[in-house]
């Protein structure tokens, strides 16, 4: 049997319900529309870690940041750390990486320069995780371009200048690596676009020109219109960047199509984390422009995924609650390639095939910069904890965490009444903390003490 060819298409920042197939009501998304209803559409997804560079390590290493010491920005994935281009390698697949990295440089403050520094200029071969061939990548993509124009990397450290939509010039250079495929070997192909994220120097979202009209008539979700925010100032160009992407979706798919490898291809959709569009963590210090994360609520954790392509047909939605800690785990099972318990995870081809027994149905994350905190959700409920006094950029974990929120996902949908001060919730807070402490044992191997909320 003809190994498969593996496209991994991720964005950064983005909420499951920007996309059709979650439920806008906008013209947003319909090439992904499309590959859903070909495909495995996963209703209930989320991250493990909603930060991009501890959510990036994750996808590299299958591994909890915590363990490899990737828990928050700015830390370099560790140079022995084998990784799934390794594995991949290993099984005789081409690898290519095209976008943001972010995987490189190390800083230990935003207020200082960083002491490993990438972030403008090429990434030696030692520190692009294993990936060998194409590579078009810059470390800190929002530092060297903004939403129109810019540039990264190739392989051989060369700088490449591009001009136009940022979306559209990193999907150049995928289609450029397309085009010169040779097909001796299958691929495993990374885009690592940075929309829908906000561009960071100029604290707005950068969709292309005419977004603001074109998506004039938006409707933003329930949690957004609640507890405000900036989303009603800058939601339209958020949509824009989803719309560019999902266009850009719909070059790659194309292209696969005329050059015959679109039915022996894999497509992976999904996101690092979402966005709650600074209506969070108003009580942490991180409150400045880039605070759009960082936080347990389901704005933060859930993010899209669809698979389609070989051994992901059929236009199914799972309702089961998974996380994007197993997808190396499930590339390297799709390349032929058990890893078993060296990565964390679920195999999600198992999980939508109803192939696994008796398996939990419930995420765990871990929270940095914000707080030092850890968080679960279930079909029922939200909660989380937070250790008092830590400092989430320093301090990846701790022995003590307080209870922080808890929230009754059945009768408060959009986590508006937390209930963890509800003497009327203390049997499903201790069934919880239990719960929560054995995600804790099994991810960092400590049991630490979960204490009642102290205020």
């Amino acid at each position: 049997m003809e190994r498969p060819n593996i496209l991994f298409y991720f964005t950064d920042q983005q909420r499951a319900d920007t996309l059709g197939c979650y439920g806008q009501k906008l013209d947003i998304s319909p090439n992904l529309d499309n590959l859903a209803q070909e495909g495995i559409l996963f209703e209930n997804a989320f991250t493990a870690q909603p930060v991009c560079g501890p959510s990036r390590a994750m996808f590299q290493t299958g591994r909890y940041p915590t363990e490899i010491n990737c828990f928050r920005n700015g830390q370099p994935l560790p140079l022995d750390c084998k990784t799934v281009a390794d594995y991949m390698d290993e099984a005789g697949y081409e690898t290519a990486y095209v976008g943001k990295w972010h995987l490189a440089s190390h800083r230990d403050s935003y207020a200082l320069p960083p002491d490993i520094d990438y972030e403008k200029s090429a990434i030696p071969l030692e520190r692009r995780g294993g990936y060998r061939g194409f590579w078009r990548v810059a470390d800190v993509l929002e530092a060297t371009s903004h939403g129109y124009d810019g540039f990264v990397f190739d392989e051989n450290m060369n700088k490449c200048e591009f001009k136009g939509y940022r979306v559209d010039c990193i999907t150049d250079y995928a289609l450029e690596y397309l085009n010169t495929y040779d097909g001796k070997k299958p691929f495993f192909l990374t885009i690592s676009h940075i929309e829908p994220h906000h561009q960071n120097d100029r604290g707005c979202y950068e969709g292309p020109k005419g977004s603001k009209e074109r998506f004039a008539d938006y409707e933003l979700p329930e949690d957004l219109k609640a507890l405000g925010g900036d989303a009603d100032e800058m939601y339209p160009d958020y949509l824009g960047c989803c719309r560019s992407l999902d266009d850009n979706l719909g070059r790659l798919i194309q292209k696969l199509k005329e050059k015959g490898l679109y039915e022996n291809t894999i497509i992976i959709y999904s996101s690092d984390h979402g966005s709650h569009f600074k209506t969070r963590n108003r009580d942490s210090h991180m409150t400045g422009s880039d605070d759009y994360k960082r936080s347990c609520h389901d704005s933060c954790l859930q993010v899209p995924l669809v698979i389609a392509g070989p051994g992901f047909r059929g236009g199914k939605r799972i309702k089961d609650l998974v996380s994007t800690a197993g997808l190396p785990k499930t590339f390297l099972s799709m390349a032929g390639v058990d890893v078993g318990d060296a990565m964390v995870g679920e195999d999600l081809e198992k999980v939508a095939a109803g192939k696994l027994v008796g398996r939990q149905n419930r995420v765990f994350a871990q929270i940095s910069e914000s707080r030092t905190g850890r968080c679960i959700r279930t079909e029922e409920y939200l909660y989380s904890v937070y250790a008092p006094g830590s400092d989430g950029w320093q301090e990846g974990s701790s022995d003590y965490y307080e209870e922080d929120f808890l929230y009754d996902l059945k009768r408060d949908p959009y986590e508006l009444e937390n209930q963890v001060r509800n003497p009327e919730y203390e049997r499903v807070r201790r069934e919880l903390a239990e719960q929560l402490l054995d995600e804790i044992e099994k991810a960092e191997g400590v049991r630490p003490v979960i204490a009642p909320c102290s205020d």
